[in-house]
């Protein structure tokens, strides 16, 4: 989401205040979550999920989405939600390249998310995109918002996972379609040519938003002052987006390091959903998508094994904190019908296309570029498009697409 305004606007009314309760209940969420994961299972485990909980707070106080980013781009070429991704991906792959092309980190062993390109792909990702716009958020940003109190977004994330399942089902024969093998570029050229070519390319897209922005704009939209400063600001937001943008590169580089691989979030949904087919009567452990020891382990296991279900948990309750910590923790139960249908067609649309896609807007375009694999770049651009149309299917549903007033700069 972004919390972009024109520049110069006056700070909105006094915040609210801390919700003390609820803060206290989340706080003992996380830590008690964490006490019994490390008796549970391990430390290891314990660790990332207070790491999943510190996403959910940076993902909230810096208001850092994915969707609202792209769309007030599309729409009004607003790009200061895309100059921060561009940062948050440029500060990771500094971080990524060297460890990823040594294999190991501090003594363990690491690999990135490196997947093939494909037809099946390039469509999921489409797909995802679209579902971004329908649904009012990506995976991370359906985690938090509904954290955060959004019941809409609870509807998305029911509908994500059943998508999820759908696609675990389906993935076997999309795969099969017409696809290139996995390529690292940090493989391929080497750590420094790769990363002068993604830095440049970073750069690139980043200035070609500030054109287009000053064009139609005639300055670069600014946010507002903040009504909080010093350590208030700090604890209950909200934060710069580029803070969001540091913060998130590196909680994904020490992902990394506590993982072994990169952040990633919708696995845990085809894995969840999958299980619950199970329970209905689906013959689920013989879907190809499951046919691997890992996967059959995964499938069997309890979901706190799970890494990223357990970093997925943490982020729900890390929102949950932040929202509270915002005084902005006010769930609202009525939904309008055409809202609810795009939530739920949008939610089906993401799972179903990030199984295609090998991943979400973490899981391949953050995760995919940091860790340097060409699917990630491609993802980006078909998701990008899915989004164009989104944004213009977006008011059939009643939906907001932002705006701001044209400003001359004269």
């Amino acid at each position: 989401m972004s919390a972009s305004t024109l520049a110069g606007a006056p700070a909105g009314p006094r915040p609210p205040s801390m919700q003390n309760t609820v803060v206290a209940g989340a706080l003992l969420l996380l830590l008690g979550g964490m006490v019994w994961l490390g008796q549970a299972v391990d430390g290891r485990q314990a660790a990332l999920y207070l790491l999943g909980g510190a996403l959910g707070l940076v993902l909230y106080h810096a208001a850092f989405g994915f969707t609202s980013a792209w769309r007030v781009f599309i729409a009004d070429r607003r790009g200061e939600g895309l100059r921060a991704q561009m940062v948050m991906l440029a500060i990771a792959v500094l971080l990524f390249f060297p460890v990823l092309s040594a294999g190991s980190l501090w003594g363990q062993p690491v690999q990135g998310f490196v997947s093939p390109v494909g037809v099946g792909m390039i469509f999921g990702a489409f797909i995802f995109g679209l579902g971004m716009q329908m649904g009012g958020g990506c995976a991370s940003g359906t985690l938090y918002t509904a954290g955060g109190g959004s019941v809409r977004m609870v509807l998305t994330l029911g509908a994500f996972i059943l998508g999820s399942t759908l696609g675990a089902a389906h993935l076997h024969w999309w795969a099969a379609l017409p696809h290139l093998p996995p390529i690292s570029v940090v493989q391929s050229w080497g750590v420094v040519p790769a990363l002068m070519a993604n830095l440049a390319a970073f750069a690139a897209i980043a200035g070609l938003t500030v054109l287009l922005e000053r064009r139609r704009h005639g300055r670069l939209v600014t946010a507002p002052h903040p009504a909080r400063r010093g350590m208030g600001r700090l604890l209950q937001g909200p934060w710069p987006i580029l803070a969001g943008a540091v913060a998130l590169a590196l909680l994904n580089f020490a992902t990394l390091a506590l993982a072994g691989r990169p952040w990633g979030i919708t696995s845990a949904f085809a894995l969840w959903g999958s299980k619950m087919a199970m329970a209905l009567g689906f013959d689920a452990a013989n879907w190809p998508f499951w046919s691997s020891a890992p996967q059959q382990a995964a499938l069997h296991g309890s979901v706190l094994n799970d890494i990223t279900s357990v970093m997925d948990i943490g982020i729900i309750v890390g929102a949950l904190l932040a929202a509270a910590l915002a005084g902005r923790y006010a769930p609202k139960f009525r939904v309008p019908l055409r809202s609810a249908v795009a939530a739920v067609l949008g939610g089906v649309l993401l799972g179903y296309g990030a199984r295609l896609a090998y991943g979400c807007n973490i899981g391949a375009y953050f995760s995919g570029i940091a860790s340097g694999s060409l699917h990630g770049w491609v993802w980006m651009v078909a998701a990008f498009f899915g989004n164009v149309l989104g944004t213009f299917a977006r008011p059939f549903f009643g939906l907001e697409v932002e705006r701001v007033p044209r400003q001359t700069g004269c």
